[in-house]
């Protein structure tokens, strides 16, 4: 009877222990020579037997699966049956189980040299495994039930193998040693390669965006504001400034990779992730310019070896260790953030681009915008055709010909746009075709100048800076500094005309013309100094400063990614109620320079009344400014508008009961 019950322990059943599907081995009821405390510890071995058979089953219907299933890529349904993690774990339960069949077979050459020895000297050799075949099947029989995959089943076994048995913590620690070694085979792929060895999408980066996007809000709320105060949506919108416009920055023609977050174990952090997803993207985008690798070398540094053996090092330690791991990783990083460093800033002159990017984007160039808006003013009035794209390129090429802007490399890489806000795609089948995350069309824009946008064409490997989602928003700032700018030409140009007629017949109503003219000049002349100096001019050298301190070119992308925010934040893009108020404004002061222009003489009583009613709309627009811009002061949330206030209100006229625009009692 020992002999089979070591057999049966072994997986072969025999006459006496008997295998039930729902209960396993058993001891025979036709035994009744068996005493009872005999079964009882029979039985108690044999649910030994029972879980070694379970596992064995178990590591043979898995461990040859993923041949099975190597063209025939996994389905969404078949997620934890299948792939290279779930056959390590296999390979790591077989060598789990090695102690148990060698204590087998010692127990069988024992019995062999003593007949008289027990079934209490079997129980007492084997009640090690009473306490970790139990915790194991735990392990096994979630991957089962939960279709547990991939880099989940390390996040699985680290979490079995935490408890405070250390024969159980020993045994799962070696199961996930196994189960580290595909994780080590990924990462080298990746980091040293670019090769995304992941068939059946176990790990933890994958091709493509990640689908955590928010929500965009299309309907526009109407808040109210108080005298003097803010609602807490306002408040909250100014605080959250710096978040806004945190987004990825790999070029659309490159394929795009992200973090498979669900997949990535607890005890491996998101930034080291983050660092090996930066990693592989770069080599990726090498591997892809192998016209490039001529002249700028391996990313490397001709390394690869040097890390991959010191990967393979850690695959070989019996135990994780974070900080090992994150070292190399660290290594890795560094060695090829520095070389992209030098990449983009020696080699591709990154400063150089960066003073273009201002130059053209942020009206660097003051007097060639200033020629251009003097010649499209008239073809950009009107709404937009076919032809305006086309005249408006002819009209800056004759611009820079005269500011003497004639550079022959820089000039064919710049061009400007008309964006037709509100038509219908070409392809409006695929317009309807499921939820959109861009933003609702707009109406056709009520002028050339709205539609008004400009490109630049980015030379690799700046690309990956440079994104298109970046240049778009350098092409909103470049509108709204243009919208200012040519306010500002309009009101200098109507205190030409005005001035040409001082000496001509007196009208009762030039003082009130001169008055206005002067308040909007000086609203709009203080906030081009604000945006010129204390945002462009402030932030740019920040950014030069960041650059030139570091040699890392994550950093040199933080660095942009924050002048970026803070361009768009300073500048009140993304605080709407102050944007739209500005804009407001900018509109009043276009009306009354086309008035005046087309009104130079006397007016009658429908021109005085005209004149009276954007005097008080102005009035009533500044006012509403320095109500928002005061509130917002005096909360001291937001240094943005304290500056502007102080560059408007310097003296304390508004605060002492002045206004601007209409005649008033001052």
């Amino acid at each position: 009877m020992i002999h089979e019950l070591l057999m049966a322990l072994s997986g072969y059943r025999g006459s006496i222990f008997t295998w039930n599907k729902r209960t396993g081995l058993q001891v025979s009821q036709e035994m009744p020579f068996l005493h009872p405390s005999e079964t009882s510890v029979l039985n108690r071995l044999c649910r030994l037997g029972t879980d070694y058979i379970r596992f064995t089953e178990f590591i043979e219907q898995y461990t040859g699966h993923v041949q099975q299933q190597d063209h025939h890529p996994s389905q969404p349904g078949q997620c934890g049956l299948h792939g290279m993690y779930l056959r390590a774990f296999c390979t790591g339960l077989d060598s789990l189980l090695q102690p148990y069949r060698q204590c087998l077979l010692d127990l069988e050459q024992e019995f062999l040299a003593d007949p008289h020895l027990s079934i209490s000297h079997v129980n007492y050799s084997l009640d090690q495994f009473h306490l970790l075949f139990p915790s194991v099947m735990v392990v096994v029989e979630q991957i089962k039930s939960q279709k547990i995959h991939g880099c989940q089943i390390l996040e699985n076994v680290h979490k079995h193998s935490c408890g405070g048995l250390p024969p159980v913590r020993s045994a799962l620690e070696k199961v996930l040693a196994v189960c580290h070694g595909v994780m080590y085979k990924q990462v080298s792929a990746w980091m040293l390669h670019g090769l995304l060895l992941d068939q059946y999408e176990e790990f933890f980066v994958k091709q493509g965006q990640s689908l955590s996007f928010g929500n965009v809000s299309t309907q526009e709320e109407e808040d109210d504001l108080g005298i003097g105060g803010l609602t807490g949506k306002q408040l909250r919108e100014l605080q959250d400034l710096r978040l806004i416009e945190e987004e990825k920055m790999l070029a659309p023609s490159l394929k795009q990779f992200s973090l498979r977050v669900e997949m990535l174990p607890s005890y491996i952090p998101v930034r080291v992730a983050e660092k090996i997803l930066f990693v592989g993207e770069s080599v990726q985008m090498f591997e892809n310019q192998n016209v490039h690798l001529t002249r700028t070398g391996s990313i490397l540094k001709q390394q690869e070896d040097t890390f991959a053996a010191e990967l393979h090092r850690l695959k070989q330690q019996p135990y994780f260790s974070l900080v090992d791991f994150e070292s190399v990783i660290d290594r890795i990083r560094s060695t090829v953030a520095e070389h992209l460093w030098k990449l983009m800033v020696e080699e591709s002159d990154l400063l150089g681009q960066l003073k273009i990017i201002k130059d053209f984007y942020l009206l660097g160039r003051g007097e060639l915008f200033q020629v251009f808006i003097d010649i499209a003013q008239q073809m950009l009035k009107t709404p937009p055709t076919s032809v305006t794209e086309h005249d408006v390129n002819v009209a800056f090429q004759l611009a820079a010909h005269k500011v003497l802007l004639d550079d022959d490399n820089l000039l064919p890489l710049l061009k400007m746009t008309i964006d037709y806000h509100g038509k219908e795609p070409k392809d409006s089948s695929q317009a309807r075709e499921g939820p959109s995350r861009e933003p609702s069309p707009r109406e056709p824009p009520s002028s050339g100048w709205a539609a008004l946008g400009l490109t630049y064409k980015v030379q690799w490997p700046l690309h990956i800076l440079f994104t298109p989602a970046v240049l778009e928003k350098y092409n909103v700032v470049f509108r709204y500094l243009l919208s200012v700018r040519r306010v500002q030409s309009e009101l200098q140009h109507i205190w030409a005309l005005l001035m040409q007629r001082r000496h001509l017949e007196f009208d009762k109503t030039d003082p009130i013309k001169w008055k206005l003219r002067n308040h909007m000049a000086f609203l709009v002349d203080n906030l081009q100094y604000y945006l010129q100096v204390d945002v462009l001019e402030s932030q740019f050298s920040q950014l030069l400063h960041q650059i030139n301190s570091t040699r890392d070119f994550e950093s040199v992308r933080l660095a942009h990614d924050h002048f970026l925010s803070n361009l768009l934040a300073h500048s009140f893009i993304l605080l709407k109620h102050v944007f739209h108020c500005l804009n407001e404004i900018l509109e009043l002061c276009h009306r009354f320079c086309s008035f005046i222009s087309q009104n130079l003489g006397p007016l009658n009583i429908q021109g005085v009344e005209q004149l009276e009613a954007l005097g008080k709309a102005f009035d009533n627009h500044s006012s509403l400014l320095f109500r928002i811009l005061s509130s917002v002061r005096n909360h001291q949330i937001n240094q943005d508008l304290a500056q502007l206030l102080l560059r408007l209100d310097y003296n304390k006229f508004y605060q002492s009961g002045g206004t601007l625009g209409r005649k008033s009692n001052d």
